[in-house]
């Protein structure tokens, strides 16, 4: 082999190096001597770890139940899920693509891969919340780190004692965490979608959810909601988009397979991807597997818009002030109830 030829081998090798690094365990290698603890780094690529120990590092272009598809930098290998130990996440969504605008509340990622709706959950788990009132419960995601959520108007409307509901991933366990101070910003009643802002107890920021910048949606493309169907919290439904502009009074929304109940009001709609396609907000009664959400687009236009839809405690159409029910005056028993009237 030639002076030139080796240069040129080296070369390639160096460029496969970049986007893929393949390690096995060297028995003969003596373990290296401990250094002093460093802060964690974000991984700059996804990472396999492989039954038989090896690793494999790059980044991952697609996830299925069966198969992970990994970009080698000049191909496209497919490891059967089967041989995976774990999965590392590279943090792509650690430093998001900022609007155009320069002021939105929202996040959009940028070259975010396709996974499957088992892992998304447990990576975004913690931005879904339930949201709770005096007159019922729905759900919601949160976009900003400083609490900035969404749900839909009708879950709040007329209603000023919010709480929501946070559920924290640990190593072993889920915990629930209840925040009592929660403000309304911004109510829109016909797109039915509101602004809340949760404010943090102890001064940590928020994870979120990205929302999906683009209005690229096909029928038949994989899509899961997570929610509180029925008050069941942390309910995840799968299906796929129907159609992406069912009309109803002016609007467009789109239509899912996933199943949507009452209390999914206000929860996201995901693609696989892990971004925020709609806002789940209705299902035609006696109706199977006919839901709808409101799609990103509104959500982004309410968003960069707020100000216009900014919550008014004194209008009588954006809330209630709840005041104490007055004293019992008979304490008597109903007519219905007494027994010596014959009722």
């Amino acid at each position: 082999m030639t002076h030139r030829t080796w240069i040129g081998a080296l070369a390639l090798l160096a460029a496969a190096g970049a986007a893929l690094a393949v390690s096995t365990p060297d028995a003969a290698t003596p373990p290296a001597a401990p250094a002093a603890a460093a802060p964690a780094k974000p991984l700059s690529m996804d990472t396999l770890t492989l039954s038989d120990g090896r690793v494999i590092s790059g980044p991952i272009l697609k996830q299925t139940a069966d198969t992970v598809w990994v970009d080698m930098g000049f191909t496209v290998m497919a490891v059967p899920r089967n041989q995976i130990k774990s999965i590392l996440l590279a943090d792509r969504g650690a430093e998001p693509e900022a609007a155009a605008d320069g002021k939105s509340l929202f996040r959009v990622a940028a070259r975010l891969a396709e996974s499957n709706p088992k892992e998304l959950a447990r990576q975004l788990g913690e931005s879904v919340i339930t949201v709770n009132t005096p007159g019922g419960l729905g759900s919601g995601f949160i976009i900003h780190p400083d609490g900035y959520a969404v749900t839909n108007a009708h879950v709040i409307q007329g209603e000023t004692r919010i709480k929501a509901t946070i559920f924290l991933q640990g190593e072993r366990e889920i915990r629930r965490k209840t925040i009592d101070d929660v403000e309304i910003i911004a109510v829109n009643d016909h797109l039915d979608l509101a602004l809340i802002r949760l404010k943090s107890p102890d001064g940590q920021p928020f994870k979120t959810v990205p929302v999906h910048g683009a209005d690229q949606l096909e029928a038949g493309q994989e899509v899961f909601a997570i929610g509180s169907p029925l008050g069941l919290e942390r309910t995840l439904s799968q299906g796929v988009v129907a159609t992406t502009n069912r009309n109803f009074e002016g609007l467009t929304f789109i239509q899912t397979t996933a199943p949507i109940n009452p209390g999914n009001s206000g929860g996201p709609l995901f693609n696989l991807k892990g971004e925020v396609i709609g806002v789940t907000n209705m299902k035609i009664p006696l109706g199977e597997g006919m839901g709808f959400a409101i799609p990103a687009r509104y959500l982004r236009d309410f968003i960069n818009n707020r100000d216009a839809f900014a919550y008014d405690k004194e209008n009588p159409n954006s809330g209630y002030t709840y005041h104490e029910a007055p004293p019992r005056q008979d304490f008597g028993k109903p007519d219905l109830l007494n027994d010596a009237t014959g009722g």
